[in-house]
């Protein structure tokens, strides 16, 4: 039995692990709990109000962001990934990726309650701007079409939308959009700025990360398992995937930063989305296509939240809950 199915009475039995590598994600899952209020945000109030309306600009656009997406993502995984794994141990990764995303939400939310924020005009701009309405509209087609009365998994097409709703939350959502927002979020600490906000943001990155690493291992299991999916067609329509995503993402960054800020421009965000569209390519096999170098290579740094230490707390934020489970997993 491979790992795509929808049989209720199969997957019910955890030990023996087949896959191992989402039985060790899930325990570097575990490890990695974390809770938003224990960051001491309203420490960067400060901040909030010294800086310039561009600036507010783009962090009350990427709240405006991130807040309905990390909700949207629940959505795939529960309609369009969990209903078609028959493995316990990426039932077990799974929920707790949707537990993470919902604590995603939550720390979102306490950056709106925190800084002040126009929490209706935030709101709307999902809606209201066509830049970032069409990112949503992209996604949210590959969920309704994993929850139509025609879908079939057993089906080769079946099996083509599983991957094409993976390749358009794990890759394209949380692999290249959200690590844009990330980079975007983590630069002000680059500038001495929000950096308690940044804590917050490098936790997330932190889970993101997981989940990026889940999502390119079930794609690259399913395809192994399915040679009816191993076609140099399908392979292209996946590609084309990306190199699209890349095209509405940088008119977003326009919206984002309309005129740049100190240090960071739409043309700079752009070149470092292309680099990752790069990277999540050759991750899944293919050539690079942009062939861009990383103007954000500080990003490398900034993302090694096991060795970031809070600024104003000094108190070490890899929250590991489990210490020797995560040791033997890095080993």
């Amino acid at each position: 039995m491979g790992i795509l199915g929808t049989g209720i009475q199969d997957g019910l039995l955890l030990k023996p692990v087949k896959y191992d590598w989402a039985m060790n994600l899930y325990n570097q899952a575990v490890a990695n709990t974390w809770f938003p209020n224990e960051i001491q945000l309203g420490q960067d109030l400060s901040d909030w109000k010294k800086m310039s309306e561009e600036e507010r600009h783009a962090l009350t656009f990427l709240m405006s962001y991130f807040n309905p997406n990390e909700l949207l993502v629940n959505k795939a995984l529960a309609f369009g990934v969990y209903p078609y794994v028959n493995a316990a141990e990426c039932h077990l990764y799974l929920a707790k990726q949707m537990w993470e995303e919902a604590n995603h939400c939550m720390a979102i939310e306490y950056v709106l309650e925190t800084f002040p924020i126009d929490r209706k005009q935030a709101y709307a701009a999902h809606i209201d701007t066509p830049s970032m309405a069409r990112k949503e509209a992209f996604e949210t087609k590959f969920i309704r079409r994993m929850t139509e009365g025609s879908f079939d998994i057993n089906t080769t097409e079946g099996k083509k939308d599983f991957i094409r709703n993976l390749i358009a939350y794990n890759i394209i959502l949380e692999g290249i959009w959200f690590y844009s927002g990330f980079m975007v979020a983590l630069s002000f600490r680059q500038r001495n700025l929000l950096r308690n906000f940044a804590s917050l943001v490098d936790w997330i990155v932190r889970d993101e990360s997981l989940h990026l690493k889940f999502g390119i291992n079930l794609i690259l299991t399913v395809l192994e398992e399915n040679e009816d999916l191993q076609t140099a067609e399908f392979a292209d329509e996946i590609r084309q995937m990306i190199l699209d995503a890349v095209d509405m993402e940088e008119q977003y960054n326009k919206d984002l930063l309309p005129g740049g800020i100190l240090g960071l421009n739409a043309d700079y965000i752009n070149q470092y989305v292309k680099y990752l569209a790069d990277r999540r390519l050759e991750e899944l096999g293919f050539e690079p296509h942009y062939n861009v170098s990383n103007p954000a290579k500080w990003m490398a740094t900034a993302n090694d939240t096991l060795q970031l230490v809070n600024f104003f707390e000094a108190t070490n934020t890899d929250y590991e809950v489990n210490a020797q489970t995560s040791t033997k997993d890095k080993s």
